[in-house]
C-alpha cells in the first residue's frame, strides 16, 4: 500500500508502542455561542465541553458514559477534529493537532477515524457501498494492492458482509448491516485510533452483540485503539479497559473498569451503576437499591457553581457549592472529582452541614445507601444520626396498641384503651372523656359523640346506638331498653320528647359544657 502525499508540512505520526500514550487531551473546551438580535450579537454560550483532561494509551479501549447532553459526542468530534476547540490542547502521537487546518489534518485522517452514531444518516443514499467504503482510498490518494474494488470486498468480508454487496445501495441493508458498512469505511486505511460514537445504540440486542464482538476481534487482529461512547453500561463494561464518566461537560471519574464497577467513588457514578439491571434469578426477591436522582440535568448554558452535581447530590455541603473539585487520583488507577467521595475517606471533613438540596435528594435514596455514604461523609453521618434520634424520641400517632393509655391520641383503635380526648376511638371497652365517634363496646366516658358502644355509659354521648346504654343527653339513641334523661327519639323508653337529628340541650352533664346547645 503506497503512502499518501504529505501536505502543509504535516507528517504521519510514528507508531506508538502498546501502553504508550497515543492521545492526550488537556483542558479541552467547546462553547457554542448563542446569538440574538438583528446584529446577531452573542448573549451566551452552551458549554458543551468545559475542561477535559485524559489520556488514551495505545491498544486500549476507553469507554465514555454519561447522561444525554453531557458532551460525549461533542468530545468525540473534537478529538477527531471535526469541530474546532474553543480552548485546550489535543496531542496525537506527540503532535499538537489542536488547530491544524484541513490540509494539515488530511494526512492524519489515515490514523484517526470515526464511527458515527446513526447508521442511516451517515451513509450517502445516492452512493453504492463500493463507492462509500472506497472513498477514503481516493481522498488519500492511496492505491491498495490489487485495486480498490478488491480491497473493499475484503473489508466487507472482514465485517461479516457478503462481498457481492459491492454494488448495492444503503437502503437495501438493515440497521446492523449499515453499521457494519460504517465500520468497514472507518477501518479502510488501517487507523490507529477509532472513535465510536454509540456504535450499537440504534441496533437491536442480537445485532449489538455481533457488532461489539466484531470490534473486539478487529482490535485484537489490527491492534486498534478505541474511544467508545455509549449509554449502555453493560456494553461499556464488556469492551472497555478504562471508563470515563462525564457529567455536564466534565469528567467526574476516570478509572479502570473493574475498580469502577466494584468500588465507584463519585456519587454520580454510583447512581448510574445502580440503574444497571442484574440478570440473576437468585436476586429476584432482593430489595432494589436503585438511586433516583432529584430533578433533571442543569442547563449547560448556566451550569451550577462549584461541583456541577451538587444540585442533585445527597452528600453536597457548602464547599461543593462554592469550590469546584479537581480531578485527583485518590487510588492507583482511579481518579475522581469529589469533595466527599464514596468508598474513600472524606476530603472535606470540616463540612458537616448538608445543603437543602442534598436533604431533598436524600429522600429518594435508600436507607442502605445512606448508611454506606455516612461511613465516608461526616455531613451525611450527622444527618442520619439526627434523623434516627428524632424518630426514637417522637410520640407515635394513630396508635393501634391494645390497652394503650394517653391523652389526645387521635384515631385510636386500641382495644381497652384509656385516655382523654381520643377522637374516633374504636376501642373495645375504652374509657376516656371527649372520645368522639367512639364505637367501643362497654366504653365509659363523657362527651363521647356518636358512640355505638353496646352498654356504654356516659354523659353527652351523641347519636348513641348502643344496646342498653345509659347516659344523659344522648341524642338519637336507638338502644333497646336504654335508660336516659332528655333523650330525643329514643326507642324503648317512655319519654315523649320530640325526635331530633342533632344533639339536644343537655340538662344533666355539668362536667362538659361544650356538649350543651350543640
Amino acid at each position: 500500500m503506497s503512502s499518501p502525499a504529505q501536505s502543509d508540512g504535516a507528517t504521519l505520526t510514528a507508531d506508538a508502542a502498546p501502553g504508550e500514550t497515543l492521545l492526550k487531551v488537556t483542558g479541552l473546551q467547546k462553547h457554542f455561542p448563542i446569538r440574538k438580535g438583528l446584529l446577531k450579537r452573542q448573549v451566551g454560550a452552551v458549554r458543551a465541553v468545559d475542561g477535559l483532561d485524559f489520556e488514551v494509551r495505545s491498544g486500549e479501549t476507553l469507554g465514555v458514559v454519561g447522561e444525554s447532553g453531557c458532551g460525549k459526542s461533542t468530545m468525540g468530534r473534537l478529538i477527531t477534529r471535526l469541530l474546532e476547540p474553543t480552548a485546550g490542547t489535543i496531542e496525537f502521537g506527540g503532535k499538537d493537532i489542536t488547530h491544524l487546518g484541513v490540509g494539515g489534518m488530511r494526512p492524519l485522517r489515515r490514523d484517526v477515524q470515526m464511527i458515527f452514531q446513526d447508521p442511516y444518516s451517515s451513509l450517502n443514499p445516492r452512493h453504492t457501498i463500493g463507492t462509500i467504503v472506497g472513498a477514503p482510498f481516493r481522498l488519500q490518494g492511496v492505491t491498495p494492492e490489487g485495486g480498490i474494488k478488491k480491497e473493499v470486498q475484503r473489508l466487507l468480508s472482514v465485517v461479516g458482509l457478503n462481498p457481492e454487496h459491492y454494488n448495492r445501495y444503503p437502503h437495501e441493508f438493515s440497521g446492523g448491516q449499515r453499521q457494519r458498512i460504517g465500520i468497514a469505511r472507518a477501518l479502510a486505511l488501517n487507523p490507529k485510533l477509532v472513535v465510536a460514537d454509540e456504535p450499537v445504540s440504534a441496533l437491536d440486542v442480537s445485532i449489538q452483540a455481533q457488532v461489539v464482538n466484531l470490534l473486539d476481534d478487529l482490535q485484537q487482529e489490527l491492534g486498534l485503539t478505541y474511544v467508545i461512547i455509549a449509554h449502555d453500561l453493560s456494553v461499556v463494561r464488556h469492551v472497555s479497559d478504562r471508563i470515563a464518566v462525564m457529567y455536564l461537560g466534565k469528567i467526574v471519574e476516570l478509572a479502570d473498569r473493574d475498580k469502577l464497577y466494584r468500588s465507584p467513588m463519585h456519587p454520580y457514578t454510583k447512581a448510574l451503576l445502580s440503574a444497571v439491571p442484574i440478570p440473576d434469578p437468585s436476586r429476584k426477591s432482593a430489595k432494589s437499591e436503585r438511586i433516583l436522582l432529584k430533578g433533571d440535568v442543569p442547563s449547560p448554558i448556566s451550569p451550577p457553581s462549584g461541583c456541577r452535581f451538587h444540585t442533585r447530590c445527597w452528600k453536597a455541603t457548602e464547599i461543593c457549592k462554592t469550590t469546584e473539585p479537581p480531578l485527583l487520583e485518590l487510588r492507583p488507577g482511579q481518579q475522581v472529582a469529589c469533595h466527599h467521595p464514596e468508598n474513600f475517606e472524606d476530603q472535606a471533613p470540616q463540612d458537616t452541614v448538608l445543603l437543602t438540596a442534598a436533604k431533598e435528594a436524600a429522600e429518594l435514596v435508600a436507607d442502605e445507601v445512606l448508611a454506606e455514604s455516612a461511613e465516608t461523609s461526616a455531613a451525611v453521618a450527622k444527618a442520619v444520626a439526627a434523623e434516627s434520634a428524632g424518630s426514637d424520641s417522637g410520640e407515635p400517632a394513630d396508635s393501634a396498641a391494645a390497652g394503650s393509655s394517653g391523652s389526645d391520641a387521635a384515631d385510636s383503635a386500641a382495644a381497652g384503651s384509656s385516655g382523654s380526648d381520643a377522637a374516633d376511638s374504636a376501642a373495645a371497652g375504652s374509657s376516656g372523656s371527649d372520645a368522639a365517634d367512639s364505637a367501643a363496646a362497654g366504653s365509659s366516658g363523657s362527651d363521647a359523640a356518636d358512640s355505638a358502644a353496646a352498654g356504654s355509659s356516659g354523659s353527652d354521648a351523641a347519636d348513641s346506638a348502643a344496646a342498653g346504654s345509659s347516659g344523659s343527653d344522648a341524642a338519637d339513641s336507638a338502644a333497646a331498653g336504654s335508660s336516659d334523661s332528655d333523650t330525643a327519639d329514643s326507642s324503648g323508653s317512655d319519654s315523649d320528647s320530640e325526635p331530633s337529628e342533632e344533639t339536644v340541650t343537655s340538662d344533666g352533664a355539668d362536667e362538659n359544657p361544650k356538649a350543651s346547645d350543640k
